[in-house]
């Protein structure tokens, strides 16, 4: 029998219609029928309401996640006595109503752009609890947040500075603003998502934060509430985040000397398992780890402890969300390699990267399972791939399913919450899908999917007719 192209990190499974825990929302099951279940409906159910591709979210699980996430870190910070704010990172994916779900779980929301700043304020967020990220931002942008009250702005450049200035003394105000600098921290993630070491195009180093707070406290229509930073996205463990603390708490303190700084920032980025080998540290475990640190190099430094916040995303909607696919065509490669003769399954969906282009984006790794029935076949590494017109359109790289998988079935890949709706494209012209949620057996939509009839009313000739 040829060999295949298995990864080492990939094993067969034991039972290949199991679902591996820490990648499927907690209340995920197969039904009698074999069909699994997220929220209390089946995916047949799922398909048959809303069509293929269609990305499901368990309702119960964000909100848990949400509710969970702020209770480690208050906790966490009421081990020290100090006060904590989370926000939701609004880019992992925003809608009206997980904006709402976050607000009503005693969650802040994060935008970075004038777009998500439209959604949060389209879902009754108060202004004041919402912060403005962004490296480009707009001069419509900064006069818009400044104008309806958002709580802070995070200034990312020196000219950005006199720039939100201006915005806030031609409104009469005078607004919060946080500095976000680089600790020179590197994660341990893709070079794409680690935001924190000097080269790149986020925020600025801790050597010019000095000169960069000495021109906000020169306006009398800013505030300098204080530092924030980020080192990347994806990330299991806490030791980044600590020694990133340790140097950021370092230059807050030096900061101290020109004047009161209530706040502190350290960003997110909190990782998920995408496949059965993933295990990222509990978000209890990280908010005790972060916080400690901070909390000991405040102590060494006779500070106190500022007010602190933190930006979840991915970690509260990544394991949610269930994207269902229908198989349409499956095919068998031979390839001659070195080591020799290789089979490769290509098991091509409905979808692919135009509904998820974190495979092709960052060479990521998913899981998969059919979703429609239970197999008796022997386990066959697979890759499942979209329907674009790219050799790049991968959607699950590895993975065994079933070898009797064929025209008709539906696939199920979890954890695809975070960054997949939020990546969405038109590529090839392809509608993007509707966003579902469930909860107790009952669905129902929170972004509507595209049509046709959509994409052809943006076109401006397209009512014109054959020339």
């Amino acid at each position: 029998m040829p060999a295949t192209f298995a990864p080492d990190w990939l094993a067969v499974p034991a039972d290949v219609n199991e679902l591996p825990a820490q990648v499927w929302p907690r209340r995920t099951k197969r039904s009698e029928s074999g069909d699994i279940t997220v929220g209390g409906a089946t995916a047949t159910e799922l398909v048959a309401k809303h069509g293929t591709p269609v990305l499901v979210l368990d309702e119960a699980e964000v909100r848990d996640r949400a509710a969970e996430t702020v209770a480690a870190f208050q906790t966490a910070a009421a081990a020290h006595n100090a006060d904590v704010t989370v926000y939701y990172a609004g880019k992992a994916f925003l809608s009206t109503h997980i904006a709402r779900w976050m607000l009503e779980a005693g969650l802040n929301v994060d935008v970075c752009s004038g777009g998500e700043l439209a959604v949060a304020l389209a879902a009754g967020a108060p202004p004041a609890r919402l912060g403005f990220h962004g490296n480009n931002k707009s001069d419509a942008e900064i006069a818009r947040a400044v104008t309806v009250g958002v709580g802070t702005i995070i200034i990312d450049s020196r000219e950005e500075v006199d720039r939100v200035a201006e915005a806030a003394a031609a409104a009469g105000t005078r607004q919060r603003v946080l500095v976000r600098v680089n600790s020179g921290v590197h994660a341990e993630t893709h070079d794409f998502l680690a935001t924190a070491h000097e080269d790149q195009k986020f925020g600025i180093t801790l050597a010019d934060a000095p000169a960069v707070v000495a021109a906000i406290r020169a306006h009398a229509s800013l505030e300098f509430r204080g530092l924030h930073c980020h080192i990347g996205s994806q990330i299991f463990g806490a030791s980044g985040f600590r020694e990133s603390a340790r140097r950021v708490v370092a230059a807050h303190a030096d900061l101290l000397a020109g004047g009161e700084i209530p706040q502190l920032n350290l960003g997110g980025g909190f990782g998920i398992a995408y496949t059965s080998i993933d295990d990222p540290a509990p978000i209890a475990d990280l908010a005790r780890d972060i916080v400690d640190a901070v909390a000991d190099e405040c102590a060494t430094r006779g500070i106190a402890i500022p007010h602190l916040s933190f930006e979840p995303g991915r970690s509260i909607v990544g394991t949610a969300g269930v994207t269902l696919y229908r198989v349409g065509t499956t095919k068998e490669v031979t390839v001659d390699t070195p080591e020799g003769e290789k089979v490769r399954r290509y098991i091509s969906v409905d979808g692919g990267m135009s509904d998820n282009a974190r495979t092709a984006l960052y060479g990521a790794q998913y899981s998969a399972r059919l979703a429609n029935r239970t197999s008796g076949s022997a386990p066959q590494l697979s890759r499942v791939v979209g329907m674009h017109c790219e050799s790049g359109d991968i959607v699950v790289d590895h993975e065994y399913l079933p070898a009797d998988a064929t025209r008709g079935d539906v696939v199920a890949v979890p954890a695809t919450g975070a960054y997949c709706a939020a990546l969405a494209s038109n590529y090839n012209h392809v509608p993007r899908p509707p966003v579902v949620a469930v909860r107790d057996g009952e669905s129902r939509i929170l972004v509507r999917g595209e049509t046709i009839d959509d994409l052809l009313a943006r076109d401006a000739g397209a009512d014109e007719g054959e020339a």
